[in-house]
Protein backbone atom coordinates (compact mmCIF):
# COMPACT_ATOMS: atom_id res chain seq x y z
CA UNK A 1 0.00 0.00 0.00
CA UNK A 2 3.03 2.30 0.81
CA UNK A 3 3.63 2.11 -3.44
CA UNK A 4 0.40 3.28 -3.98
CA UNK A 5 0.77 6.10 -1.69
CA UNK A 6 3.77 7.48 -3.21
CA UNK A 7 2.78 7.05 -6.96
CA UNK A 8 -0.39 8.92 -5.94
CA UNK A 9 1.98 11.68 -4.41
CA UNK A 10 4.09 11.49 -7.51
CA UNK A 11 1.31 11.92 -9.34
CA UNK A 12 -0.07 14.69 -7.35
CA UNK A 13 3.55 16.66 -7.65
CA UNK A 14 3.70 15.70 -11.37
CA UNK A 15 0.43 17.50 -12.04
CA UNK A 16 1.44 20.39 -10.15
CA UNK A 17 4.32 21.17 -12.31
CA UNK A 18 2.80 20.88 -15.39
CA UNK A 19 0.23 23.19 -14.02
CA UNK A 20 2.64 26.07 -13.16
CA UNK A 21 4.26 25.18 -16.93
CA UNK A 22 0.76 25.88 -17.87
CA UNK A 23 0.00 29.14 -15.92
CA UNK A 24 3.20 30.50 -17.03
CA UNK A 25 2.08 29.84 -21.21
CA UNK A 26 -1.93 30.86 -21.00
CA UNK A 27 -1.99 33.71 -18.49
CA UNK A 28 -4.29 36.49 -20.51
CA UNK A 29 -0.91 38.85 -19.64
CA UNK A 30 1.73 36.03 -20.81
CA UNK A 31 0.37 34.57 -23.59
CA UNK A 32 2.78 32.95 -25.71
CA UNK A 33 4.06 29.67 -25.88
CA UNK A 34 7.40 29.14 -26.12
CA UNK A 35 8.01 28.09 -22.61
CA UNK A 36 6.29 24.29 -23.57
CA UNK A 37 9.33 23.50 -25.19
CA UNK A 38 10.54 22.53 -21.55
CA UNK A 39 8.58 19.52 -22.07
CA UNK A 40 11.11 18.09 -24.29
CA UNK A 41 13.61 18.74 -21.35
CA UNK A 42 11.58 16.46 -18.97
CA UNK A 43 11.29 13.60 -21.51
CA UNK A 44 14.61 13.30 -22.50
CA UNK A 45 15.89 13.87 -18.55
CA UNK A 46 15.48 10.53 -17.27
CA UNK A 47 16.96 8.62 -20.67
CA UNK A 48 20.60 8.69 -19.89
CA UNK A 49 20.24 6.76 -16.80
CA UNK A 50 18.08 4.78 -17.79
CA UNK A 51 20.22 3.82 -20.18
CA UNK A 52 23.16 3.53 -18.27
CA UNK A 53 21.46 1.43 -15.69
CA UNK A 54 20.91 -1.07 -18.04
CA UNK A 55 24.56 -1.20 -19.87
CA UNK A 56 25.91 -1.34 -16.06
CA UNK A 57 27.58 -4.28 -14.53
CA UNK A 58 26.79 -3.26 -10.85
CA UNK A 59 25.10 -0.76 -8.89
CA UNK A 60 27.30 -0.23 -6.25
CA UNK A 61 30.52 1.31 -7.86
CA UNK A 62 30.79 3.95 -10.00
CA UNK A 63 32.01 3.35 -13.57
CA UNK A 64 32.19 5.33 -17.00
CA UNK A 65 29.18 4.71 -18.28
CA UNK A 66 26.91 5.75 -15.13
CA UNK A 67 29.47 8.80 -14.76
CA UNK A 68 28.45 9.80 -18.75
CA UNK A 69 24.39 9.52 -17.80
CA UNK A 70 24.84 11.88 -15.37
CA UNK A 71 27.04 14.39 -16.76
CA UNK A 72 24.12 14.13 -19.90
CA UNK A 73 21.14 14.48 -17.35
CA UNK A 74 22.62 17.44 -15.80
CA UNK A 75 23.22 19.05 -18.69
CA UNK A 76 19.39 18.50 -19.87
CA UNK A 77 18.44 19.63 -16.57
CA UNK A 78 20.44 22.87 -16.37
CA UNK A 79 19.00 23.69 -20.37
CA UNK A 80 15.62 23.39 -18.51
CA UNK A 81 16.64 26.08 -16.22
CA UNK A 82 18.48 28.11 -19.05
CA UNK A 83 15.88 27.89 -21.95
CA UNK A 84 12.73 30.09 -19.83
CA UNK A 85 15.98 32.33 -18.49
CA UNK A 86 17.37 32.95 -22.47
CA UNK A 87 13.80 33.46 -23.31
CA UNK A 88 13.05 36.37 -20.75
CA UNK A 89 16.52 38.50 -21.16
CA UNK A 90 15.22 38.17 -25.45
CA UNK A 91 11.95 39.77 -24.24
CA UNK A 92 10.40 36.52 -25.92
CA UNK A 93 8.16 35.67 -22.83
CA UNK A 94 8.07 37.83 -19.51
CA UNK A 95 9.67 37.63 -16.20
CA UNK A 96 6.95 36.40 -14.31
CA UNK A 97 6.37 33.22 -16.94
CA UNK A 98 10.37 32.58 -16.86
CA UNK A 99 9.16 32.16 -12.51
CA UNK A 100 6.44 29.87 -13.15
CA UNK A 101 8.54 27.82 -15.59
CA UNK A 102 11.39 27.57 -12.93
CA UNK A 103 8.76 26.66 -10.78
CA UNK A 104 7.51 23.76 -12.77
CA UNK A 105 10.99 22.73 -13.73
CA UNK A 106 12.16 22.64 -9.89
CA UNK A 107 8.38 20.33 -9.01
CA UNK A 108 8.93 18.10 -12.12
CA UNK A 109 12.63 17.36 -11.95
CA UNK A 110 11.94 16.63 -7.99
CA UNK A 111 9.29 14.75 -9.22
CA UNK A 112 11.75 12.78 -11.33
CA UNK A 113 14.07 12.38 -8.60
CA UNK A 114 11.72 10.90 -6.00
CA UNK A 115 10.00 8.39 -8.44
CA UNK A 116 13.98 7.13 -9.19
CA UNK A 117 14.83 7.06 -5.74
CA UNK A 118 11.40 5.26 -4.47
CA UNK A 119 10.99 2.90 -7.68
CA UNK A 120 14.60 2.36 -8.83
CA UNK A 121 15.52 0.58 -5.58
CA UNK A 122 15.75 -3.22 -7.59
CA UNK A 123 13.65 -4.83 -4.76
CA UNK A 124 10.64 -6.40 -5.61
CA UNK A 125 8.80 -3.08 -5.74
CA UNK A 126 10.48 -0.98 -8.82
CA UNK A 127 9.60 0.84 -12.34
CA UNK A 128 10.28 -2.36 -14.10
CA UNK A 129 7.21 -4.04 -13.40
CA UNK A 130 5.36 -1.50 -15.58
Amino acid sequence: MAGIKALVALSFSGALGLTFLLLGCVLEHFGVYWPMFVLIFYILSPIPNLIARRHADDTESSNACRELAYFLTTGIVVSAYGLPVVLARKSVIQWGACGLVMAGNCVIFLTILGFFLIFGGGDDFSWEQW
